[in-house]
């Protein structure tokens, strides 16, 4: 288990107020900082909007403020840290600029990582002080909720590092995938990629909208990959034979062009259509009430998973 209790989070937005939630919620001492200091008072609504819901998916009685604070200097954020986790704007410049500042007031020894979705922590961190103890730490919205939270290496990142920062990730309740070397988007944001250019294109040409391609995935593959993934998915298709037969069976077909992986351009006609498909399903109701309604509904598939999940290992 670690022994980490001192956590800095830079960068309070819906990504770094979702980490603050969630090491709250394990008795860790948050110290937030953001340089727009507005943003203190809904960081304060958003932890009281998630609790009940945080509260229940990890069987908490109470939220102790007491262990939370905002400040207005990064480097009073950064001193006592132990564990930091960035959250800024998805931009080489202002990370890499960040990183530089970071690694300077950081402790010798605090790991550093970053919430990026898609960047390269090689570049991130090339003016960051002491790099072997830096990485990418990208987690999943709302991180409150969602457990797991992949782990990039940078070319110099040193590997008791990771392991550190793997068993911080597990002291959080969430599930640490370790990405074997960098690579652009790293590993469920290029699978994700993949369906969303898809979709975009089904869209574009007119052969369903944007509810059809959401139930298309809510009632099908979303049912089982919650639980297995696509491999071992897959895997059943072959029947008794298992992989082996699927690939033989349907390989063949991925030689037919059925996708159009190159991305469609994103012209007004394209985003109209998106705009107003997603408002026609979200069916007046407010931003907030959704993600209520997510919330309630991924705490009680997360513990109806685990009685699976046993079952699987």
């Amino acid at each position: 288990m670690s022994n980490i209790k001192n956590v800095a989070v830079i960068g309070a937005g819906v990504i770094g107020t979702g980490w603050i939630i969630r090491a709250l919620a394990h008795n860790k001492k948050v110290i937030a900082y953001d340089k727009d200091i507005k943003l203190k008072n809904k960081l304060i609504l958003e932890i009281k909007r998630t609790w009940p819901y945080v509260k229940k998916l990890f069987n908490k009685k109470k939220l102790n403020l007491k262990n939370f604070k905002y400040v207005i200097s990064i480097k009073e954020a950064l001193k006592d840290a132990d564990f930091i986790q960035e959250c800024v704007t998805e931009n080489y410049a202002i990370k890499t600029k960040l990183m530089n500042v970071i690694g300077k007031y950081a402790k010798k020894n605090a790991i550093i990582s970053s919430s990026s979705s898609g960047l390269l922590p090689t570049r991130i961190y090339s003016k960051c002080k002491n790099p072997r103890r830096t990485m990418i730490g990208h987690p999943f919205n709302p991180v409150y909720m969602c457990p797991g939270v992949e782990i990039v290496p940078g070319k110099k990142t040193k590997k008791n590092f990771l392991k550190k920062a793997s068993k911080f990730y597990e002291s959080i309740s969430m599930n640490p995938i370790m990405v074997k070397k960098e690579l652009p988007g790293y590993l469920a944001d290029r699978l994700q990629e993949a369906l969303w250019r898809e979709a975009l294109h089904i869209v574009n040409e007119g052969y369903a909208n944007t509810e059809d391609l959401d139930r298309a995935i809510e009632d099908g593959p979303g049912l089982r990959w919650s639980l297995m993934g696509v491999f071992l998915t897959y895997h059943l298709a072959g029947g008794s034979a298992g992989m082996k037969h699927m690939l033989e069976q349907f390989g063949p077909a991925l030689k037919l062009p059925w996708t159009k992986l190159k991305a469609p351009k994103l012209s007004k006609k394209l985003s109209s259509r998106v705009i107003k498909g997603t408002r026609k399903q979200a069916k007046g109701k407010s931003v907030e009430k959704i993600s209520n309604i997510r919330d309630e509904y991924l705490v009680s598939l997360l513990k109806m998973r685990k009685k699976f999940e046993t079952k699987l290992k």
